[in-house]
């Protein structure tokens, strides 16, 4: 294991980095974006930006002292910044960015920042299509809960911190590691995870081999001596590279690891994890899905990697409380369980659903869920539909459509026609709003008792707060 112990986090030099003191973010509001401006402002960088629309993100970062505007205006803009980054998501005809490209200022993407910050030290990066959020919280949560110590660049907020981003004297940075955008393809892992290589923004890749060899030459990049761990059954999983690898699962026993022994309690669970050369008896994760089980199951072994005590590993897992919209009790009492949760792929979805309706076997199970891009939509409709017949009502909203101009024939409707379960509509949100306060909330099932999980990652995370204030009053 490499000695990080006792070195402190340096911003390599490269392009003068380390001596800035104004630093621009066009899209600033972006889950990786606001970690990386938090990054700098802890270092006594002047730091501000630009966002589409105010959030509970943005409005976090006024209240710490970044200056944030909404509106692509010249005018409002910092004319003495000595860096500006932004994020693929922005328009190529942002005034803003367009004013920063064509004046001479240093204009980069988030993921050259990202690369310029971690080139010194020691890295876990953290990729996949599905569960890397949760595991590289889970893996810093370990580190930092445990005394080893990390600084971590999450795309989701931690529960238990309440950021998306923290420091520490240990120079061992825990990544996120995007695929979007090719943007992983930046970062030099000494430790790495891959959960999966589905196909996803194809409106980049292409094709769902151009994904899978994107996950490759990823691994590609793990450095010489390093580990990487990927779970077990990928397909093209032999294809990934590295000098030392292994593998993990929920149960399967021909993994490197894996969980044995779950029992699941009141929404969390207690396994044995299993290793070559280690055992941790009676885990508790108190945390929902039984992919999160197999999640914690690749940050533990991640841990271990670094021989961290089995038994500050099992604390710091105990101790785990989650990240913001994954699998996140809301409300959880006897008349109603509400999930909110990020998933917004089919994928992502059947792990939600079926962990949620695993738990809590009797309860009826709503789900109201955003899609999330209209190029998404298209290319996974019927995924979509078989998923959401799962459930036993599902209430659509219309596409969210981030970046992408709508495409001719493509919508919510095109998901509801697909799906065979009767119980189904798309609504509004102001109609979902009126749904749960004049429909829902008058017909839960007193007996059993529900479970509503809201879904998605556009800004169904708005109907959140409201949702949780009618259920806490009304029922």
């Amino acid at each position: 294991m490499n000695d990080t112990s006792n070195t402190v986090l340096m911003i390599t030099p490269l392009g003068g980095i380390d001596k800035m003191k104004v630093i621009y973010f066009v899209g600033i509001g972006g889950i990786g974006m606001s970690a990386i401006a938090r990054f700098f402002q802890s270092r006594d960088v002047k730091v501000s930006g630009y966002d589409k629309t105010p959030t509970a993100l943005t409005k976090e970062l006024v209240a710490g002292g970044i200056a944030i505007h909404y509106e692509d205006n010249v005018e409002l803009i910092p004319k003495d910044a000595e860096l500006v980054v932004y994020t693929p998501a922005i328009p190529k005809d942002h005034k803003e960015l367009l004013f920063y490209q064509q004046n001479g200022y240093k204009v980069v993407k988030r993921s050259d920042v990202l690369q310029m910050i971690t080139e010194s030290s020691f890295n876990i990066c953290i990729a996949g299509t599905h569960g890397k959020t949760t595991i590289t919280t889970m893996v810093a949560h370990l580190l930092r809960d445990s005394g080893y110590g990390c600084n971590a660049f999450l795309g989701g907020i931690s529960v238990n911190y309440g950021t998306n981003f923290w420091s520490d004297p240990n120079n061992v940075c825990v990544i996120e590691a995007d695929e979007y955008d090719r943007s992983f393809l930046k970062l030099s892992p000494d430790i790495a995870i891959i959960t999966s290589m589905d196909a996803d923004h194809l409106d980049i890749y292409g094709t769902a081999e151009s994904v899978e060899q994107g996950f490759i030459d990823f691994s590609k990049k793990v450095k010489p001596g390093g580990l990487l761990v990927r779970q077990f059954g990928l397909k093209r999983g032999k294809e990934l590279k590295a000098d030392r690898h292994i593998t993990y699962s929920l149960q399967n026993e021909s993994a490197d690891v894996y969980a044995a022994n779950i029992r699941m309690m009141n929404g969390s669970y207690e396994f044995d994890v299993m290793m070559r050369d280690n055992m941790l008896d009676n885990v508790r994760l108190n945390m929902g899905g039984m992919h999160n089980v197999e999640n914690v199951v690749a940050a533990i072994a991640v841990a271990s990697s670094l021989e961290i005590e089995n038994s500050k590993i099992k604390a710091a897992v105990e101790s785990f409380r989650g990240v913001k919209r994954r699998f996140e009790y809301v409300v959880k009492n006897g008349k109603i369980v509400f999930i909110d949760d990020y998933a917004h792929h089919p994928e992502e979805l059947r792990a939600l659903i079926t962990g949620a309706m695993a738990l809590f076997k009797q309860k009826k199970c709503t789900v109201i869920f955003q899609p999330h891009l209209y190029t998404r939509t298209r290319d996974q409709a019927d995924g979509f539909a078989e998923v959401l017949d799962m459930a036993d009502e599902v209430i659509l909203l219309p596409i969210y459509p981030a970046r992408e101009l709508p495409i001719e024939g493509v919508s919510s409707e095109m998901i509801l026609a697909k799906m065979k379960n009767g119980q189904k509509r798309v609504m509004t949100k102001e109609r979902v709003m009126d749904w749960i306060k004049n429909d829902y909330v008058k017909n839960v099932n007193k007996e059993f008792g529900e479970v509503l999980i809201t879904s998605g990652a556009g800004d169904i995370d708005t109907l959140v707060e409201p949702i949780k204030e009618s259920l806490n009053r009304d029922l």
